[in-house]
């Protein structure tokens, strides 16, 4: 719940974020996040538009960075001198997160085709008398062709 300040406790926050307090904690402790404020007692409070950060961190994950790596993609946070040395890091973190989804789309786009290929090959199994089992090598080579399958319907088969 946002607080007259407008400011989310780290309970809120966290579930805001698809997330946990620990996992938020071991953010702040490798400087991928900061709360926004601390209460005297210590509680935590961070703005909604830190959703936004933990939302990149948890992108970047799914495109297979370390938190290291991506400690150095967000690093325009850090003290930069100027606004055109700002701008300059934010272009390149941007460049390299679009790098990354173009080489997951890339990697996606590849196993899209195996399975039209395995698909296909599976409509060719179709009048086949041969049925995939352990004494025939789960039909690998192909009976037919003497091919190998392909790796989606092999491992299917």
């Amino acid at each position: 719940m946002e607080s007259s300040t407008g400011l989310l406790k780290i309970g809120d926050f966290a579930r805001a974020a698809g997330t946990n307090l620990r996992t938020l904690r071991y953010y702040e402790e490798l400087g991928l996040l900061a709360p926004t404020k601390r209460s005297e007692g210590g509680f935590r409070y961070y703005r909604t538009v830190d959703l936004h950060r933990v939302r990149s961190i948890q992108l970047l994950q799914e495109l297979g960075l370390s938190l290291e790596e991506i400690g150095e993609v967000l690093s325009c946070r850090s003290e930069t001198p100027d606004r055109a040395t700002l701008l300059e890091k934010v272009e390149v973190a941007l460049n390299r997160q679009e790098e990354l989804v173009l080489a997951r789309l890339e990697r996606l786009e590849a196993q899209r085709r195996g399975l039209a290929e395995a698909r296909e090959k599976l409509r060719e199994c179709a009048p086949c008398d041969h049925a995939p089992t352990a004494d025939n090598n789960w039909c690998e080579p192909c009976a037919q062709s003497g091919r190998s399958l392909p790796s989606a319907l092999s491992a299917l088969f």
